[in-house]
């Protein structure tokens, strides 16, 4: 009868003790899973730590939420900053401004004038030179119309594809229409309104003249 050779520390095997004719089996566990025990103890301890950066906060749970808060807020006020309503100011200062100015141009042309022609005179959209309007012919009208769109016209909202600062220049570019009279414009549609704010700039005072004693 061959030997039945030792069992290794892994198999199965009697214990020697034995309880009302009972004796056990010593069924060890898998090795792996004896691994992943330890490794999930190691990763307890360095958590409750925080002693390596980026398992269980890194410097410290408080530090770590406090910088969380406060690049939270940053975002907030520099969303808030993007929406904060556009002033007829801001808008005018883009028309003094020729960069922004060309790039307001560059868009309409690529977007509105399908609509309103590039140079402004109207199409399937209404003229943009007259002293006519529909929604609104002050800066801010101008700029909500094209934020928001006119559905009902077949105008999408701008505002839902591009940026902000876009809007503004395209908005600043449509003021400088004004009175252009573009020829074979289409008819005028809407209300005289008063005329969109005017790119040039205010004359500045005249200055005394000084007088000799």
């Amino acid at each position: 009868m061959a030997e039945t050779p030792p069992k290794g520390p892994s198999d199965d095997r009697l214990l020697d003790h034995e309880v009302d004719g009972i004796r056990e089996y010593d069924n060890p566990m898998p090795r792996w899973w004896l691994n992943i025990f330890y490794v999930t103890i190691l990763f307890s301890v360095i958590y409750a730590l925080n002693i390596i950066p980026g398992v269980g906060s890194g410097p410290g749970r408080i530090a770590n939420y406090e910088a969380e808060m406060a690049a939270a807020k940053s975002a907030r006020e520099a969303l808030a900053a993007k929406t904060a309503p556009v002033t007829p100011e801001a808008i005018l200062a883009v028309v003094g401004d020729p960069a922004a100015l060309a790039k307001g141009k560059e868009r309409f042309k690529a977007t509105c004038s399908p609509c309103h022609r590039e140079d402004g005179g109207g199409n399937i959209g209404p003229n943009l030179t007259d002293d006519f309007w529909i929604h609104g012919g002050q800066p801010t009208q101008i700029l909500a119309t094209v934020n928001d769109g006119v559905v009902a016209k077949g105008m999408p909202a701008w505002g839902q594809v591009f940026k902000p600062e876009e809007i503004t220049a395209v908005v600043a570019y449509v003021t400088t229409l004004h009175g252009t009279n573009p020829p074979n414009a289409k008819a005028a549609q809407g209300d005289r309104m008063a005329p969109a704010a005017s790119a040039e700039p205010a004359a500045a005072p005249a200055t005394p003249a000084k007088t000799l004693p």
